[in-house]
């Protein structure tokens, strides 16, 4: 071991002691728990002590006790800092296997594809797979390499499989460890947009490119018949179609290419995480830009989406989108609750990271659809 690396060993009781009052240490495998009372504002306890624990090679966390009778209500639970990818990650390969299959199905039923008589017939569904997938790929993998450039403990993307029209519910990555400062919790939080965005261009730009779908007729008297699903086009999408001189839509019998539905769930996406509220990316850039001080903005986001489902329920038929909202508005209010992410450090970003944030909003913008998905009666 070279001088500059880490010490293994945990640190000391006598270390905290200008910070951290000890009762006890508990040991559980890698994990260790100092077992006291902070003589600081809990809230600055992490910062104080994260330092020291990572010059010793551990991440820690501050954790508060409840109802199990001890005196001691806080405990630094600390736990070897992760050296990267070790050994099979079997979990995220499970997810990522489990949703190649319900994207597959989904696809299937994009490119009206019968996979009674030949099961095989899925694997044909598989460019709506890869774009799909993707998309989501890319944005998570832009939040997983930046946190390793920074230092933060996280795992590799977890795609989460869900039935059709999507197959998928998104993917997540989980960070364990400290954000060292604001600029490395911008940079986290920014990478995943902007990542996720340049392979929804790319993949909407690929699709509308590709041949239209050739709607089958038994498909097209059934829509007349009864109720059908409209995924309406966001600003974005719109732009891009114009500017490579292709169609978004075609007359009766055919339908744009699923590549392109693809794109769109890059848009959706993108503009769900960047809602600026709590442990999304828009909460993260929000937090890293504004500082504490983004509390304030936080709280009025919840408002704003009750009363987009408000306008929408008094203004309109669309309850499917009144009901999206409505949803994603008592989520919000939840993740205010809960709080954004609070980095070690609270350095000011510049001028360069500033401006990369307001386009970062403006392009999420372009991917907004205040009527995402109508049902549309014969």
């Amino acid at each position: 071991m070279s001088s500059e690396e880490p010490s293994r060993s945990p640190p000391s009781v006598g270390a905290l002691t200008s910070v951290f009052h000890v009762y006890r240490v508990e040991r559980d495998d890698d994990e260790i728990r100092y077992i006291g009372e902070p003589l600081i504002p809990a809230r600055d306890l992490s910062k104080e002590v994260a330092p020291l624990f990572a010059q010793r090679g551990y991440d820690v966390s501050v954790t508060r006790r409840h109802g199990d009778g001890s005196p001691a209500p806080y405990a630094l639970v600390a736990e070897p800092e992760s050296p990267g990818i070790d050994g099979i990650p079997w979990g995220n390969l499970v997810m990522f296997v489990l949703t190649v299959a319900t994207t597959l199905y989904a696809g299937t039923m994009w490119y009206y594809i019968d996979i009674a008589g030949d099961p095989l017939n899925l694997l044909r569904a598989w460019p709506f797979t890869a774009a799909v997938l993707g998309v989501l790929a890319t944005h998570e993998l832009g939040h997983y390499v930046m946190s390793r450039y920074h230092g933060v403990d996280a795992s590799l993307p977890y795609f989460i499989p869900v039935p059709p029209p999507i197959g998928t519910m998104g993917a997540v990555i989980r960070m364990r460890g400290q954000i060292p400062s604001r600029k490395a919790l911008f940079d986290i939080g920014v990478a995943g947009p902007l990542a996720g965005l340049a392979a929804t261009m790319a993949v909407t730009v690929i699709g509308l490119h590709l041949d239209p779908i050739a709607v089958p007729e038994q498909a097209i008297q059934a829509a007349e018949g009864g109720a059908s699903i409209r995924f309406n086009d966001p600003l974005l999408l719109t732009l891009l179609a114009d500017l490579v001189g292709q169609p978004t839509g075609y007359g009766e019998g055919l339908a744009v290419n699923p590549v392109v539905f693809g794109g769109w769930v890059g848009m959706f996406v993108t503009f769900l995480n960047l809602i600026p509220v709590g442990q999304l990316d828009g909460g993260h850039i929000l937090r890293a830009t504004l500082g504490p001080r983004q509390e304030t903005v936080a709280a009025a986001v919840p408002g704003v989406l009750f009363a987009m489902a408000g306008g929408l329920y008094f203004l309109t038929e669309y309850t499917q989108s009144t009901i999206l909202w409505g949803i994603w508005g008592v989520l919000a209010l939840v993740m205010v609750r809960a709080g954004s992410a609070t980095p070690l450090r609270e350095d000011s970003l510049g001028v360069g990271r500033l401006a990369i944030a307001a386009l970062t909003f403006a392009l999420g913008a372009l991917c907004f659809m205040p009527i995402p998905i109508e049902i549309v009666l014969a």
